[in-house]
C-alpha cells in the first residue's frame, strides 16, 4: 500500500494542507511546519504558464497524502526576497523542507506520477528517521532503568507495524526488566524465524535465558556465603554471578566470572567464559559492563 495512503505522522487539519505564504510568514508556514511533516514550497508567478500546469498537480498529490505533507505557495513577484536568497532563478521550482531545512527539490512541470514519487520518497525518509529516533530513545530509557517509558515507545512503533523486529525485541527486554518473564517470552515468539538472528533479538533471547537460569541458582546471600567459605567452589561462584546479573549488578557478576577464568580457564568446558559471552550478548555491545568486561577478559586470555 502507498505511503500516501497508510502510515506516517499524524494528519494535519485538511484546511491547513495548502496555503499561500509571504516573506514575513515563511518561517512559520515552512520552517516550523516542516518539523512536523514535509512541506513542499511552490515558487510561482502569474505570468508562468508551466506554473499553472504544475500547481494543480501539486495540490492533488498533497491532498492525496492526507496530512502527511503540506504545500505552501509563494508568488515570487510579490515576495522576491526568499527565492532570491535560495537562488531560485527559474520557475516553476519546488523545494521540499524537512526538519526545518531544504532537503530536495525539482524544477519544471513534472507529470503527476513523478510528483507522487517525489513526495512518497520524502514521506518514507521522514518515517524512517522518526522510527530510528524512537528506537534510540526507547533503548536509552531501558538502559536507564525506565522500563515503562521504554515499553510505551516500543508500543508506539508496534501500533504502526506489529512486526517491527527491534520494537518486539525491545518490548521483550522491557518485560524482562520488570520480571515479567512469560510476557517477554511470548513477545519474542512473535518475531519471525527468519529474523531470529537479528542483534536485538539475540540480546533479548540471551536475557530471557539468563533470567531462566537465575531462577534456579538460589538467593544471593546464600551463594555469597558459599563462595566465602569455599573460594574454589567454581559452580557456586558461577551461580552467584548469575544471581547478581539478574539483580542488575553487572560489574560484580563479571568480577566473579573473571575470577573463575583466572583460576581455571578450562573449568567445566570453559563455562565461565561462555557465561560471560552470554552476558555480553544480553547487555549489548555498547554497554559499559560489556566493554570493560571484554577488555578484562582479553587481558586474561591473552596474557
Amino acid at each position: 500500500m502507498s505511503l500516501l495512503q497508510n502510515g506516517g505522522p499524524a494528519p494535519a487539519a485538511a484546511n491547513d494542507l495548502i496555503k499561500d505564504t509571504t516573506t514575513q510568514n515563511f518561517v512559520k508556514d515552512v520552517i516550523e511546519a516542516s518539523k512536523k511533516q514535509p512541506v513542499l514550497v511552490d515558487f510561482w508567478a502569474p505570468w508562468c504558464g508551466p506554473c499553472k500546469q504544475l500547481t494543480p498537480v501539486l495540490e492533488k498529490v498533497v491532498k492525496a497524502a492526507k496530512g502527511k505533507a503540506k504545500l505552501v505557495k509563494m508568488n515570487i513577484d510579490e515576495h522576491p526576497a526568499i527565492p532570491g536568497q535560495m537562488g531560485i532563478q527559474s520557475i516553476p521550482a519546488v523545494i521540499a523542507f524537512v526538519n526545518g531545512q531544504p532537503l530536495d527539490g525539482f524544477m519544471g512541470a513534472l507529470p503527476e506520477s513523478q510528483v507522487t514519487a517525489f513526495l512518497e520518497r520524502l514521506i518514507k525518509d521522514r518515517i524512517g528517521g522518526e522510527e530510528k529516533d524512537l528506537i534510540k530513545a526507547a533503548d536509552a530509557a531501558l538502559a536507564e532503568g525506565d522500563a515503562a517509558e521504554a515499553a510505551d515507545m516500543y508500543a508506539q512503533l508496534l501500533a504502526e507495524d506489529p512486526t517491527h523486529v527491534q520494537a518486539l525485541a525491545g518490548l521483550a527486554r522491557a518485560y524482562l526488566k520488570t520480571g515479567a518473564l512469560e510476557q517477554a517470552k511470548q513477545t519474542l515468539a512473535l518475531i519471525p524465524e527468519s529474523k531470529r538472528n537479528d542483534a536485538a533479538v539475540a540480546a533479548a533471547r540471551a536475557g530471557i535465558e539468563l533470567a531462566e537460569q537465575a531462577t534456579s541458582v538460589g538467593p544471593v546471600a546464600e551463594l555469597e556465603q558459599k563462595v566465602a567459605a569455599s573460594p574454589l567452589d567454581h559452580q557456586a561462584r558461577l551461580d552467584l554471578a548469575l544471581a547478581l546479573a539478574a539483580k542488575g549488578k553487572r560489574k560484580e557478576a563479571v568480577d566473579h566470572l573473571l575470577e573463575i577464568v583466572r583460576r581455571d580457564r578450562k573449568w567445566n568446558d570453559d563455562a565461565a567464559r561462555k557465561q560471560l559471552v552470554q552476558l555480553f550478548e544480553a547487555w549489548g555491545s555498547t554497554d559499559e559492563a560489556t566493554v570493560e568486561g571484554r577488555r578484562r577478559l582479553s587481558s586474561i586470555l591473552f596474557a
